[in-house]
C-alpha cells in the first residue's frame, strides 16, 4: 500500500504537470489495489479452510476403510520419535477407540495441518484492504495539500521513506528480523521501486 502508490505518484510527477492528476490516478490505484489485495487475502484464507476440510474428510475415510494402513502410518510417526513397537501399540489402540482424535492426530502429525479459524478469511480481507488504503494515502497526502507538483514530490519523497521505515521496523517484531535491518530493507525496496518508475517516466516523457 505504501510502495505502489509512492512509485506511481513519483513516476507521474516526471510525466505530468498537475498534482490533481497524480491524486486522481493514485486514488484509483489505491481503490483497485485494496480490492484486489483484499480479495486475494480472502480467497487465500478460504482456500486454506477448504483444503483443510477436504484433507480431513480424506483422513476420516481412510481411518474407516483402511485402518490397518493408517495404524502403520501412526507407528511410523511414533518410531520417528524413538518409541518401540511395544510402546506404540497401546497408543494406537487409544487412538482407534477415539476416531475424532485419531483424525486430529493424523491431520497434525502426518499432514502438518492445523484447523484454520473460520473467521480468518473475512478478517484477513478487511485488514489487508484497509491497510492498503491507509498506506496508500501517505505518499499521496503531499499532492493533496500542495499544488506545485515538484514540491509535492519532494514532500512525498521525505514522508514515504519514514513511513516505510516505521512499517519495516514494526513488522520486524513479528518476523524475528532485527528491527533496524527490517526498517532499512523496507525503505530500500520502496525506494528502488519508486526510483525505477520515476526514471522510466522521465525517459519516456
Amino acid at each position: 500500500g505504501l510502495t505502489v502508490p509512492f512509485a506511481l505518484a513519483a513516476s507521474l510527477s516526471g510525466a505530468v504537470a498537475s498534482s490533481g492528476l497524480v491524486v486522481t490516478a493514485g486514488l484509483a490505484e489505491i481503490a483497485a489495489g485494496s480490492i484486489a489485495m483484499g480479495l486475494g487475502g480472502y480467497l487465500a484464507a478460504k482456500t486454506d479452510l477448504e483444503h483443510y476440510a477436504s484433507e480431513r474428510l480424506r483422513e476420516l475415510r481412510e481411518t474407516q476403510h483402511i485402518p490397518e494402513r493408517e495404524a502403520e502410518e501412526v507407528s511410523e510417526i511414533f518410531r520417528g520419535y524413538g518409541l518401540r513397537d511395544e510402546q506404540i501399540a497401546p497408543l494406537i489402540e487409544t487412538l482407534q477407540a477415539n476416531p475424532t482424535q485419531w483424525v486430529d492426530f493424523m491431520m497434525r502429525f502426518e499432514l502438518g495441518l492445523e484447523e484454520p479459524d473460520p473467521t480468518r478469511a473475512r478478517i484477513s480481507a478487511w485488514t489487508i484492504a484497509l491497510s492498503y488504503v491507509v498506506g496508500g494515502l501517505i505518499p499521496l497526502l503531499p499532492y493533496m495539500v500542495v499544488s506545485d507538483i515538484h514540491t509535492a514530490l519532494w514532500w512525498s519523497v521525505a514522508v514515504t521513506p519514514v513511513a516505510l521505515f516505521v512499517f519495516g521496523y514494526v513488522k520486524s517484531g513479528y518476523t524475528g528480523v532485527p528491527p533496524w535491518r527490517g526498517g532499512f530493507q523496507t525503505v530500500l525496496v520502496g525506494g528502488l521501486a519508486a526510483a525505477a518508475a520515476f526514471g522510466i517516466a522521465r525517459l519516456l516523457g
